[in-house]
């Protein structure tokens, strides 16, 4: 019985005691197979026009390349909590991590097409004839055998490559969740807040409304307004009633979804920030474009499985040239166990070429397979780098875009109230009429909540630019 086992090449062949026993031609023909290993496919179909400098204006004042843990330029122990909380935590970064676990150990299966095996085994058997007792014998046989498939074409080479390949794409992808998960949990932070600074909004005008609708009721019992002025302010305060209730439940749903990035059930679960006044805007810079290749993990992850497309490419056009084999295989065999390893061992050496004569095609469609996925993947690459440099592009016009919005906000919020509290005292001094009022109430309020939405969409503009800038992400993993 021989057992085979795979023996590592590590001197020239012309050197190994086998080939010495092989046939002129043969040990002529390995050495030409070994001279012909089948290279990894170009990238020059991949490659990416990158622009010089960014379009849009770019903030000078921040580092080019952010701290690993931005979010603590927003001043706020909470977030700062919540986030750390949530890395611990989150559901599918704990996926994620168990993913990264799966591809180590994919890796360290094809790694093992490399290296030797080694097997062995020891038996024992009984014959004799069945309706007698006699002609019995008993033997004991132990047998040692080793093979190696010579990967002259780079066949477990390219395997171990795209394992490797998969490997780093996993651990990239683990770190584009963790991105996503951090900047997550501070857009919806940001949004809880908001929406709390909203509802006092809307309290403060609905007690704005209220205190009118007392002027209108104490001029209509003096007979100095109607019964339509009354029915218009009474109409103001149920409006302003009513929106208060949807910005409650927007509330509830921010906590809830912030809750589920935690990683923890929604019940019990509360965000102690009431404002978003406490909230410092950090400063962040885009840097040059030429860095965001390597400052993205999903631009790395998309890099890497493309990496293994082409090992996979390189795999399959191996897999169209013979394969060779070297055994070896010693064994002995006695009638009596004490004296099983006293008996001198018989030893075999070989080596075979081996290739399928007719597969109906098979090798090839997987090759053509191959190559159709490399291409896929391809586009998939530009296509992840080009939404890159747009994701950027769209980032620093959003915040470019809302600071100048805030500044033209923040007069007409200003003129807003003064516009206000003059309607109400000529109200009541009779010089103008209620509509007018009205008007500059719906005008404060609509002001107010549009200059609190504004307030959260340059936080979260910034966050957003630390998102696709990499959140300060470094490529740190050990190489394989």
């Amino acid at each position: 019985m021989r057992i085979r086992s795979r023996v590592a090449l590590t001197e020239p062949l012309s050197t190994l005691k086998v080939t010495e026993r092989l046939p002129p031609l043969m040990v002529l023909l390995v050495a030409c197979l070994a001279a012909a290993c089948v290279p990894l496919p170009s990238r020059d179909d991949a490659a990416v026009s990158i622009p010089a400098s960014w379009d849009l204006p770019v903030p000078g004042s921040a580092d080019v390349w952010p701290a690993s843990d931005w979010w603590h330029g927003f001043a706020s122990p909470e977030l700062d909590t919540l986030i750390t909380t949530a890395r611990q935590n989150n559901l599918d970064l704990s996926a994620a991590a168990a993913r990264l676990i799966q591809a180590q150990g994919q890796a360290r299966i094809a790694g093992v097409s490399l290296l030797p095996t080694l097997d062995g085994s020891i038996g024992t058997s009984r014959t004799g004839i069945a309706v007698s007792n006699r002609s019995e014998s008993t033997s004991f046989n132990a047998s040692l055998s080793a093979s190696y498939e010579l990967d002259f074409w780079g066949a477990n080479r390219a395997d171990v490559l795209a394992a490797q390949a998969a490997l780093r794409s996993s651990r990239y992808d683990r770190e584009t969740v963790a991105l996503t998960v951090t900047t997550g949990v501070a857009n919806t932070y940001l949004q809880v807040l908001s929406l709390r600074e909203r509802i006092a909004t809307a309290r403060q005008n609905l007690e704005i409304a209220e205190r009118v609708l007392n002027i209108v009721q104490a001029r209509v019992r003096g007979g100095a307004a109607t019964r339509l002025d009354l029915a218009q302010q009474l109409g103001t305060v149920a409006g302003q009633r009513a929106a208060i209730p949807p910005l409650e439940q927007q509330e509830r749903d921010a906590q809830t979804a912030l809750a589920i990035l935690l990683g923890r059930l929604p019940q019990g679960f509360s965000v102690q920030g009431a404002s978003l006044d406490v909230i410092r805007i950090p400063a962040v810079a885009p840097g040059l474009p030429s860095d965001l290749l390597m400052r993205r993990p999903d631009l790395r992850r998309a890099e890497s499985q493309l990496d293994a497309a082409d090992a996979n490419v390189a795999g399959a056009r191996a897999a169209l040239f013979p394969s060779v084999r070297l055994t070896a295989g010693s064994g002995v065999q006695s009638s009596v166990f004490s004296t099983l390893f006293d008996e001198s061992p018989g030893f075999s050496l070989g080596v075979s070429l081996a290739r399928t004569l007719f597969d109906s095609g098979r090798l090839g469609a997987q090759r053509n397979v191959a190559e159709a996925r490399r291409v896929e993947i391809i586009q998939a690459y530009r296509t992840t780098v080009i939404s890159a440099f747009a994701d950027v592009d769209k980032a620093l016009g959003s915040v470019d875009s809302i600071t100048q919005q805030q500044e033209q906000q923040s007069i007409q919020l200003e003129q807003a109230r003064i516009a206000l509290d003059v309607a109400e005292i000529r109200y009541r001094a009779g010089a103008v009429d209620l509509l007018t009022l009205l008007d500059a109430q719906r005008t404060l309020y609509s002001a107010q909540d549009q200059s609190r939405q504004l307030k959260l969409s340059r936080l979260q503009a910034v966050v957003t630019l630390f998102r696709v800038m990499g959140g300060g992400w470094q490529d740190s993993a050990s190489p394989l």
